[in-house]
């Protein structure tokens, strides 16, 4: 564990702490706002999800929690079907499928684990889950929304701001001694910041009229056994993004996570958070890939400052004024630091691969690599009615099952099985 963030005082990790909630707070509310479920809301249960998992986990992994991604369409659809509280009861039902998966891990051992999820299926997942996040941070960078439907501001200027965003969150890290080594994110956004000002793309017309302390709009789940069927196999991607996660963050700060708080843990705390963010009202919860980008390039793995991010994220939740002013931040800056967080996520699963000492050159290895990149990078969706897999989930899927029936090699000579 790094010796800086473990020698930090309680300021300096509350500093940091801040910066991993600015870091996530793009993404976290991004998913309420596209599903029509409340922001504020999210803000909550993304911070109480983050303390249930602590607490799960003996407080010994710098994740953070907060919005899935994998979730937005079902809750689109479930929403336009059902209505929110008959989708949050699907939603809650998710959360306990990670349960249930915890507990075969805790039955059948962590040997399960080795030898369903080896450094040639991790690795590449590790790497999708980067890449395949690629084009949102791009597409933020150009000043377009996430998705590039709309342009948010105009192209040289969005430009501008991302890259000098960009150059600062860089050269910070590079060359930053003391408490700004620790914080290059939050210097990066600062930076972008003002220079948004000077072009006049922050407006704080939403901020004046907000409220200084507002109660989220919290909703209660009401049991519907449909939207409970629709929505729970769609969690058996996002289980498999989890244990990719934790591979991330294992290669990253050198423990091994599997065993120690272990992966029946880990899953159980991911699954009680997403099931609590149901029960008020919010999205499912999820180990934010962001956080762990941070993470990697700050070297601050002490999980106290993930306390001080979830306690920052609760806080917030609940003054109307103070989100507002976050939500202040034009997309260009949150771009410019996206762009370095997701791939920082690639490089760790080519880590993860390198140092493994597989030979990436042998043919049994390299279609594992070579179909789970494409299918998890190029689009192909597979699915049988309502139920459907692509991007992460799918190429996670296909991973486990080439490792599975592909034969292995058993001698030098080439690929061979008895």
């Amino acid at each position: 564990m790094s010796n800086d963030s473990l020698s930090m005082s309680p300021l300096q990790s509350a500093i940091v702490g801040a910066q991993m909630l600015f870091v996530a707070f793009g993404a976290l509310v991004l998913v309420p706002i596209l599903t029509g479920l409340d922001p504020n809301v999210a803000l909550f249960t993304a911070g109480i999800g983050t303390l249930i998992f602590q607490l799960i986990t003996k407080r010994k992994v710098p994740i953070f929690l907060a919005s899935s991604f994998a979730f937005i369409a079902p809750i689109i659809y479930g929403v336009q079907t059902w209505g929110i509280p008959a989708t949050l009861s699907g939603l809650f039902a998710a959360g306990l499928l990670y349960a249930v998966l915890s507990a075969l891990i805790y039955w059948r051992g962590i040997g399960i684990v080795d030898r369903f999820l080896p450094a040639v299926v991790v690795g590449p997942v590790i790497i999708v889950i980067g890449l395949s996040l690629a084009p949102v941070g791009i597409n933020l960078a150009l000043g377009k929304t996430g998705d590039g439907a709309a342009v948010l501001v105009e192209h040289d200027v969005a430009l501008t701001v991302s890259m000098i965003t960009l150059a600062a969150t860089i050269f910070t890290a590079l060359l930053g001694k003391g408490l700004f080594k620790l914080i290059p994110i939050l210097v990066g956004i600062t930076v972008g910041y003002v220079v948004s000002l000077f072009y006049g793309l922050i407006h704080f017309d939403a901020v004046s009229s907000a409220a200084w302390f507002a109660v989220p709009n919290f909703t209660a789940p009401e049991f519907n056994l449909d939207a409970i069927l629709y929505i729970v196999p769609i969690a058996i991607a996002p289980a498999i993004e989890h244990i990719g996660d934790i591979a991330a963050i294992r290669s990253i700060t050198g423990k091994d996570y599997f065993k120690d708080p272990g992966l029946h843990r880990t899953l159980l705390g991911d699954g009680l958070a997403t099931s609590a963010a149901a029960a008020f009202g919010g999205p499912p919860n999820t180990t934010y890939s962001e956080v762990t980008g941070a993470v990697a390039i700050t070297r601050a793995f002490n999980p106290v400052i993930m306390t001080w991010a979830a306690g920052f994220a609760i806080l917030l939740s609940f003054s109307g004024k103070t989100g507002a002013l976050l939500g202040t931040i034009p997309t260009p800056v949150m771009g410019g630091i996206i762009t370095l967080m997701f791939g920082a996520i690639a490089a760790i699963g080519m880590n993860t691969l390198v140092r493994s000492g597989e030979d990436l050159s042998e043919t049994r290895n390299m279609i594992i690599i070579s179909l789970v990149l494409v299918f998890g990078l190029g689009g192909m969706t597979l699915g049988i009615g309502e139920f459907s897999l692509k991007g992460i989930g799918l190429s996670a899927v296909v991973a486990i099952l080439l490792n599975l029936v592909l034969p292995r090699r058993h001698d030098k000579s080439g690929l061979h099985t008895e």
